[in-house]
């Protein structure tokens, strides 16, 4: 089976912390997801459509982690202050 652009997104930019007390939330992990986008320069989905894939693919158990270009993106596009 041919690996997707979601799962592609998940190798590049998450990685699992079973250490970790917390989690990306909803909104920075779709942020993580469209700066991955932006950065790899893959065509962004429908939020619906990668809120979908990503219950398909990950346990509602697992603490994600960003990592990765489109982690200092993300970072940097998100808090203003930084910049």
């Amino acid at each position: 089976m041919a690996h997707s652009q979601f799962d592609q997104f998940l190798r590049e930019a998450t990685y699992r912390d079973p250490e970790s007390d917390s989690t990306l939330d909803r909104d920075a992990f779709y942020g993580l997801y469209t700066s991955w986008c932006y950065v790899s320069q893959t065509p962004r989905e429908l939020e619906h459509t990668f809120r979908a894939a990503m219950r398909q693919r990950l346990h509602p158990r697992y603490k994600l982690r960003m990592k990765g270009p489109a982690a200092a993106d993300y970072i940097l596009t998100s808090y203003h202050a930084v910049v």
